[in-house]
Formats: structure tokens, sequence, C-alpha cells
């Protein structure tokens, strides 16, 4: 939304209408400037900080999958000894079952 400078009346009757309208156009063509220039910078910040953000969760996500795989390994180890515990306390159960079994039938 541009702005286009204006000046006052007296400014006009005391430098004459010409020499004032290309006062009032530098000032919109400086205007102009300035507003492109921000908008390409801006342009070039924001893209700056889009990659850098997406560097960012690169690493987050690198940093979530490292510790999902920790916990997961820990876990894996986990099942594998509570697995072999029950195996073993199956084996008890039938052991005692089967003397159990063979004291009653002697």
């Amino acid at each position: 939304m541009p702005v286009t400078a204006k000046l006052s009346r007296k400014f006009y009757e005391r430098f004459g209408d010409d020499l004032t309208n290309e006062l009032v156009e530098w000032f919109n063509q400086v205007d102009a400037t300035y507003r492109s220039d921000l908008r390409d910078l801006n342009e070039l910040n924001f893209a700056r900080f889009d990659a850098k953000l997406e560097q960012r969760i690169s690493e987050l996500r690198g940093e979530i999958h490292a510790g999902l795989a920790r916990l997961e390994g820990g876990l894996i180890g986990r099942i594998g000894m509570a697995e072999s515990r029950l195996l073993r306390l199956t084996i008890v159960l039938w052991l005692s079952t089967l003397g159990a079994l063979a004291l009653i039938k002697l």
C-alpha cells in the first residue's frame, strides 16, 4: 500500500509547484526503493530462518530417533529377561507338579 508524500500549501507557495512536485516525486521514489530493499532483506532473512529451522528440526528428529532406538533396545532386553524368568518359573512349576504327582502315586 504505497503512501504518497504531500507537503503543505505554504511549501508549494514558497518554492513553487514544479520544485515541490519534483521533491515529492523524489521522496516517493526513495520510499519505493527503501520498501523494495526492505522487502528483499526480509525475504532473505526469512529464507535464512527457514533453513536454520529445517536444520534444527532435522537434528531434533535424529536425536529422537536415537533415543527411541536406545529405548527399544532396552525394552527388548527387559522382555528377554522376563521371558527367561517366566520359562524358569514354568519349568520349576512343571517339575514340582510332576514331583507331587510322583509322590502321590507312590
